[in-house]
């Protein structure tokens, strides 16, 4: 038995048959046929799977992460703040001074850095989600689709972070950034400005007193009168002032007669018209990088630089007898005032300190 059209049974119209569709019994209509054989034109894409999860694993244990790491961001936020204030408000003009604040600047830093550190790995360990991420290569020019697909991934992690549906995350997080950022322009402000000349002069001056380093009492030159002594001095009324011990601080050896080798023309040694009673004074800062010179050889007379065992000859003017230090100590001119005390006769006559310093 044949199958026929149902349009065959139709009457025809001004002697012509009906040209509507035909369709054979039993087979599906054109558009579902389509949607069989593939996407509809005009049909919605679906969304491919997402790569991450939009949320964490455990939403209960995340919530109380967030207050936690919230608490770790403001405490880095706040110990930012006080390195700041530390550093700017803190004296450092004395021994004790510089201690305080060394405790002060150390301590505030590593709360900011640790708290800041233990508030990201508790983020990242009970907020974001635990996937695996594997990346194929490829060539290096990303196609408009990888661009694309990259800008999705981008988007769907920043969703998965957290960063975007936890506000109180977003502004602790960048409230602890901000501080701590601005903390280290702060510290640029040592850089400069420039010392200019400033390295090359001390504040020794004519009639300075010299004092003894510590208990800041002056000193005769009859009190100073056993040979194979070393004295640490300061110049009067600068025992304080650590910017300028750092320049001004010298030492002062007694010598028994005879020893000091005197320079001549052309030949280093002692200037002899800078001494009183066969002391004479030489500069503390060694000529290397600005070590103290802090020990002396009796037997030997040799002064030496603990740092890298730079030694001067301290009866010859202090030459450099070994060592990386490139020049002697330079030699103050002292004399003592009408109470008999030791006092400057004038400023070094020389830049003291490491040769670069005459570089600014």
């Amino acid at each position: 038995m044949s199958e026929t059209h149902p349009s065959q049974d139709l009457p025809e119209e001004d002697g012509q048959q009906s040209r509507a569709p035909h369709r054979v019994i039993g087979t599906p209509p054109p558009a579902q046929a389509r949607t069989l054989l593939g996407e509809a034109p005009g049909s919605p894409v679906p969304e491919p799977p997402r790569e991450l999860p939009a949320g964490p694993d455990n939403p209960a244990t995340a919530k109380t992460a967030e207050k936690v790491v919230a608490a770790c961001f403001i405490l880095s936020m706040l110990a930012s703040i006080g390195f700041i204030a530390a550093y700017v408000g803190l004296e450092v003009h004395s021994v004790d001074a510089t201690l305080r604040s060394n405790l002060a600047l150390g301590l505030s830093m590593s709360v900011a850095f640790l708290a800041m550190g233990v508030g990201a790995t508790i983020w990242v360990r009970n907020i974001m989600p635990n996937v695996e991420q594997v990346e194929e290569r490829h060539v290096l020019a990303s196609s408009e689709p990888e661009r694309e697909a990259f800008t999705k991934t981008f988007t769907e992690g920043a969703e998965a972070s957290g960063f975007v549906k936890r506000p109180l995350l977003r502004r602790t997080l960048i409230a602890a950034s901000v501080p701590l950022a601005v903390a280290p322009l702060v510290v640029l402000r040592d850089l400069g400005p420039l010392p200019g000349t400033s390295l090359r002069h001390t504040v020794w001056r004519n009639g300075t007193r010299m004092v003894v380093y510590g208990p800041d009492t002056p000193l005769r030159a009859a009190d100073f009168s056993i040979p194979g002594q070393m004295i640490t001095v300061a110049p009067e009324g600068y025992t304080e002032n650590q910017d300028v011990l750092a320049k001004a601080v010298t030492i002062i050896i007694k010598f028994a007669p005879g020893v000091l080798v005197p320079n001549r023309p052309g030949q280093p040694g002692t200037i002899m018209n800078w001494t009183v009673d066969n002391i004479v004074a030489y500069s503390k800062i060694c000529t290397h990088v600005g070590c103290p010179v802090a020990l002396y050889e009796q037997t030997t007379h040799h002064i030496l630089c603990p740092c890298h065992q730079s030694t001067f000859d301290a009866t010859n003017g202090a030459q450099v007898l070994f060592g990386p230090a490139p020049r002697p100590l330079p030699q103050l001119p002292i004399g003592v005032d009408s109470e008999g005390f030791l006092i400057a006769k004038s400023d070094y006559h020389e830049p003291v300190g490491p040769a670069f310093w005459e570089l600014g």
